[in-house]
């Protein structure tokens, strides 16, 4: 893990979070069938308000590690929602893998050229996203330390 530590920074996880976020947010909205975007369909707007939590949570450990915090409870418990949110991940790879299979069954009808690289890129991107989330939470039990709060209290000084 250190070897690719050094490799991948916590600034360049951070970043590369944010990018494959970014990215799924958009191609959520696409629909792969029709070569559309589709904004008016609630289902769509799922996984970028679970994005939130995500981003909330990087924001937390660029901030903890840059300014060389101790972790706090709130930092914990948007962790614990992330872990949660990782269930989502994990069902938007499967599902990713569906539509991707389901070539195969609509091969008769008229499917947009783009149909196999975008479900393709749709794919690895789910698929990088529980890796880099993963990373995330090693690097914050480096740098920024683990959930110990009987001795919180003694651990704060307030007056530096």
């Amino acid at each position: 893990m250190n070897t690719i530590s050094k490799i991948i920074t916590w600034k360049r996880n951070i970043l590369a979070s944010l990018a494959v976020l970014l990215v799924l947010i958009i191609l959520d909205f696409y629909g792969v069938y029709t070569n559309k975007f589709y904004f008016l369909k609630a289902e769509n707007y799922l996984f970028p308000v679970l994005t939130i939590v995500h981003l909330l949570y990087l924001y937390v450990v660029w901030f903890k590690i840059s300014e060389g915090e101790l972790p706090d409870p709130k930092m914990r418990n948007i962790e614990y929602a992330l872990y949660i949110i990782m269930g989502v991940y994990v069902f938007k790879i499967y599902e990713s893998i569906t539509v991707l299979n389901s070539i195969k069954e609509y091969g008769e009808h008229v499917i947009p050229s783009t149909f196999k690289p975008v479900a393709t890129i749709s794919l690895v991107l789910y698929s990088i996203l529980p890796i880099l989330t993963i990373y995330t939470f090693w690097l914050r039990k480096r740098y920024v330390g683990i959930y110990n709060f009987e001795n919180y209290n003694d651990n704060l000084n307030i007056w530096q």
